[in-house]
């Protein structure tokens, strides 16, 4: 393993090194730039959005590509000193004064603080077309997708009895709903759930799900197993979230079971049960957007800033 060294000989060593430079990651480093706080992003280039052409509900980047979302973000933080590099981050471990994070290429940095913003990873269900169609017309948010696909024909392919909630969510955008309960038994909805669907209108689909049927590029159908094929033109999915919390787990950071993944445990900042370890975006909960990503980030690169500060002072007065 090759370390870059300084010119005393020591391991390069930063204020603040962010692992992950997605909104959060890149939103956490803005404001660490800002406040003149060395700071390093370590990026794999893995989005979690990147099948989408575009993203909705972010005030004012409304309609914007990704891509051009993280390009820009990157030149902004580029502007206040903060380095980037494409590379993955592989091991983290604690040590006195901070962290040590070893890179894929053997660098090794060291950081005072560590925020953890790599995200997690989509795992689709296994029905041929639904990878094919995803980010296009096989969508998982309504609130991303739903206006843009509105009144058209929506399917829903259950996961689990949770996609009834979905599919009366997306109710909301159109009136021609299709529940297919794929894998999923009557029986496992509630009562609660049956009421709802059929007051939302709701048609529910018993069957596994075979394929879906595409034409002209584009989703034209669901056919399931006895062959009967259902028009839809639009299909929610809810993926399995995997968050990539490798490192957090690498470091003992506390993490909790939810119905959506693995967590870690943190506070309204951010930071984790580990001092100095910051979590945010998608690496610290399911149903964080965009705009709720560089939420956390800012909020979490604001705290690191005020512990780093106060730390120094106190030092110093020690010292006196």
């Amino acid at each position: 393993m090759t370390e870059t060294v300084t010119g005393n000989g020591m391991a390069e060593a930063y204020d603040v090194v962010v692992v992950g430079g997605g909104a959060a990651g890149l939103s956490a480093a803005l404001v660490l730039g800002r406040a003149r706080r060395r700071t390093l992003v370590v990026d794999a280039g893995e989005p979690r959005n990147a099948p989408a052409a575009h993203m909705q509900g972010f005030l004012s980047r409304d309609g914007m590509p990704p891509a051009e979302f993280l390009a820009v973000g990157r030149e902004e933080i580029a502007r206040y000193g903060v380095e980037l590099v494409r590379e993955r981050a592989v091991d983290a471990t604690r040590e006195e004064g901070g962290f040590a994070v070893r890179l894929a290429s053997g660098r090794r940095v060291r950081a005072r603080h560590l925020v953890v913003a790599t995200g997690l990873r989509d795992e689709l269900p296994d029905v041929p077309g639904v990878a094919g169609r995803w980010g296009r017309d096989v969508l998982h948010c309504p609130y991303c997708h739903g206006w843009e696909v509105r009144d058209q024909p929506f399917g829903v392919l259950a996961t689990s009895a949770l996609s009834a909630h979905q599919a009366l969510m997306v109710s909301q955008w159109s009136k021609d709903v299709t529940l297919f309960l794929h894998r999923v038994a009557e029986e496992e909805l509630s009562a609660d759930d049956v009421r709802r669907l059929a007051a939302a209108g709701v048609t529910v689909v018993p069957g596994e799900v075979a394929e879906l049927v595409v034409g002209d590029d584009r989703l034209t159908g669901v056919r399931l197993v006895g062959g009967a094929v259902y028009e839809r033109s639009v299909l929610f999915v809810a993926p399995r979230a995997v968050p990539r919390t490798d490192l957090l787990r690498r470091l003992g950071a506390e993490l909790r079971e939810t119905p959506f993944g693995c967590y870690p445990v943190i506070d309204e900042r951010g930071l984790t049960t580990v001092p100095g370890v910051w979590a945010a975006g998608n690496a610290s909960g399911f149903a964080e957007q965009v705009i709720n990503a560089a939420s956390r980030g800012y909020r979490a690169g604001a705290a690191i800033n005020g512990e780093l500060l106060f730390a120094d002072l106190d030092a110093v007065a020690v010292v006196a």
